[in-house]
């Protein structure tokens, strides 16, 4: 009997802890006389505090790492660099954008009752509404001070400047401090792994509470919310991927053939890292030069997760709906600014957009409730976005290939003879 629990993987409990919440929730939604949420709310509160101590490290260590860890390089190969940067750009604000316009349009969130936020943590300030209030607002007094209050915007601010910096430093310095910030991010990363081992049991309680305020009728809200986000990546691919592919005259038969065994591992292990060794092997066989599938693949990992962000931005404005917030255009496009440049530091690890979703809404004073209800069905979501994730990078590769008038497609059946790239080694 041991054993077969130990088998079961932490999705399957995830799962088991959602359907043990919704019973409890639903006793208690129909048991009026009976309220459970004060016994059971506390399991819940202690994932979500975990899960927001986490979100200023990784973003610190990401994106110091994503921008002077690829400084040098930017330096070396300048005019590649610039078209791959430039391309990122794009497609990750036509990826927010369509997220956005996808939230607003279906409303996942209309309709779900979150239970009150945690009566014991600070107050958010508002989110400024003027241009000069987001300036003033975007530069923080103490990177401690942005740190304690969980400040992002000025986090990411401080960060990205502290990269720059170190940009322009030197020798053992800056391999001392890379290498300090790559550390901090390989223990945060298992400093997740850990918390998510809690995740079935506050993921039940979260959605204990809420179905006992809202009923069963948040199943539907969630439904909802994964055929919102699949529908958005389907107008994402065909209104951003497949313009991309045409104008730069990808061909598209044999583009799917490379990329669909790494797409189908990226899908079924939530982990673009899991298929990256594959995806730059596919690629120098399609016929992308090494040097660029070299540089441009890792770099869209830091720099390209088009699925991601675009789940950011429907799971930010399904909480504001089910929080009872209306944003305003204005805001929404300020949080889409934020996510634009937090998003840059997203990992390739399943679950690591959630410490960037924990870091906006505690930003705009959203509550945090709501990532344990999104959690429930984040699996589903997860696969898509992941599989999206790979083959935007791929695709990316095939254009700045093309842009650089180096991309040289073999006939059918035949193979570049170019090798794989170290770095697909060390990434496997």
């Amino acid at each position: 009997m041991l054993s077969t629990l130990r088998r079961i993987s932490l999705t399957g409990w995830i799962f088991v802890g959602m359907a043990v919440g919704v019973l409890v929730g639903f006793i208690d939604n129909q048991l009026p006389s009976r309220d459970f949420a004060p016994y059971i709310k506390p399991l819940s509160t202690v994932f979500l505090r975990l899960i927001k101590s986490i979100v200023v490290p990784i973003i610190f260590g990401t994106l110091v790492i994503g921008i002077a860890g690829h400084g040098d390089d930017l330096k070396r190969i300048g005019r590649l660099a610039v078209k791959a940067i430039g391309y990122f750009w794009i497609m990750t604000a036509v990826a927010l954008a369509i997220g956005l316009i996808a939230g607003n349009l279906t409303q996942p969130g209309v309709g779900v009752v979150l239970p009150p936020p945690d009566p014991h943590a600070a107050l958010p300030q508002p989110a400024p509404t003027s241009f000069g209030g987001f300036l003033e607002h975007v530069v923080p007094r103490s990177f401690f001070e942005a740190a304690a209050q969980g400040e992002v915007l000025q986090v990411v601010f401080w960060a990205t400047l502290f990269a720059i910096a170190l940009t322009q430093v030197k020798g053992r310095t800056k391999e001392t401090m890379l290498a300090w910030c790559e550390a901090l991010m390989e223990v945060m990363f298992k400093f997740v792994a850990i918390v998510m081992r809690y995740a079935p049991i506050g993921i039940g309680a979260a959605m204990a509470v809420t179905v006992g305020h809202s009923g069963l009728d948040v199943l539907i809200n969630l439904g909802k919310l994964v055929l919102t986000l699949w529908g958005a990546l389907l107008v994402f691919a065909l209104v951003a991927l497949l313009p991309a592919a045409l104008i730069a005259r990808i061909p598209l038969g044999r583009f799917l053939r490379h990329v669909k065994d790494p797409a189908i591992i990226a899908f079924t292990t939530t982990s673009s890292d899991a298929a990256l060794p594959l995806a730059m092997q596919r690629m120098v066989e399609f016929g992308v030069p090494r040097r660029i599938v070299a540089f441009v693949m890792p770099t869209g990992y830091s720099f390209n997760l088009d699925g991601s962000t675009l789940y950011l931005g429907v799971a930010t404005l399904f909480v504001a709906q089910a929080a009872g917030v209306d944003l305003t255009i204005g805001q929404q496009l300020v949080i889409m600014l934020t996510l634009l440049i937090t998003s840059k530091g997203i990992a390739a690890v399943p679950r690591a957009s959630l410490v960037v979703l924990a870091g906006v809404l505690t930003s705009w004073g959203l509550p945090l409730e709501g990532i344990a209800v999104i959690l429930a069905v984040d699996e589903f979501m997860d696969m898509a976005r992941t599989m999206v994730n790979l083959v935007g990078n791929c695709l990316a590769t095939a254009v700045v290939g093309r842009w650089e008038g180096e991309l040289v497609i073999p006939p059918d059946g035949k193979l570049a003879l170019e090798s794989v790239p170290p770095i697909a080694e060390r990434a496997g």
